[in-house]
């Protein structure tokens, strides 16, 4: 996890905080940071909003684009990377929604699609990502891509 511990130092060097929105990683990217001694001074929180009636009710996210788009989509990951930032007051919110198999949804969607959102508050990068492996290797790969994500929004 070599880009978090990257992202840990950027935050620290900066003074800035980090909160994060993760879903189909359960709480991995929060995990990783927490990880990291000295951590608590860049990492305020997260929410874990595993079911759409989260992502709506304490992250923001609208319930059309919701049932409409589904929980992965680009605008739902912008919405959550949006969402936490304000309800936890940090200064920059970085989201994962996804299907991290080993089963697709009920949309057909492939199993390793993950949308990534990192937001400051004036700028919001949305990224898609198609990941390789079992449930374990994608949930892993989309921790280690939101944190390279919040690396290049806070480096620019």
């Amino acid at each position: 996890m070599d880009k978090i511990k990257l992202l840990v130092e950027a935050l620290k060097a900066r003074a800035i905080t980090i909160a994060t929105a993760e879903s189909c990683t359960g709480g991995l990217l929060g995990k990783c940071i927490t990880d990291i001694s000295g951590s608590s001074a860049v990492y305020p929180g997260g929410v874990i909003s595993y079911c759409n009636r989260i992502k709506h009710a304490v992250l923001g996210v609208d319930q059309e684009d919701l049932d409409s788009l589904g929980p992965v989509s680009a605008t739902v990951a912008r919405q959550m990377a949006e969402g936490v930032r304000r309800v936890i007051g940090a200064d920059l919110g970085v989201s994962v929604t996804g299907i991290a198999g080993p089963n697709s949804d009920e949309t057909g969607r492939p199993v390793g699609l993950v949308y990534i959102g990192a937001s400051d508050g004036m700028t919001t990068l949305i990224r898609e990502y198609r990941f390789d492996g079992d449930r374990a290797a994608v949930r892993a790969q989309a921790a280690e891509a939101a944190a390279e994500l919040a690396l290049k929004l806070i480096e620019n």
